[in-house]
């Protein structure tokens, strides 16, 4: 059973550049450390200082597996030490969710034409 671990993350809005490098440079430690990412998302529209990540595992024990692997991972240290020294995440939740896959990356359907 697949389950995603839903990160939200509070930022400081004046240093969205900082996570925004900090969101990039998981974008090579994860998938190294056997998680599936599916991305981090910044913020657009509305709130200007709430981020998003989300990442697959197979289960939570692989996902124990991960975690275990990213505390060792040089990369991953340097990464977690940058975000605590300029100090941009001010608050991190984290839940895990399973799809429910009648409805997991469903396609738009094309427009119906109107009719005269």
């Amino acid at each position: 059973m697949t389950i995603t671990c839903f990160i939200e993350y509070k930022l400081d809005p004046a240093q969205i550049n900082e996570f925004h490098q900090y969101a990039k440079n998981w974008g090579e430690i994860i998938p190294a450390c056997q998680g599936e990412l599916i991305g981090y998302f910044l913020p657009h529209e509305g709130s200007n200082n709430i981020a998003y990540a989300l990442i697959n595992f197979a289960s939570l024990a692989a996902y124990e597996q991960y975690r275990k692997r990213l505390k060792q991972d040089k990369d991953g240290e340097k990464n977690f030490a940058f975000a605590r020294s300029r100090q941009f995440i001010l608050e991190e939740k984290r839940s895990f969710l399973t799809p429910v896959t009648a409805t997991f990356f469903k396609q738009a359907l094309p427009a119906k034409q109107e009719q005269d």
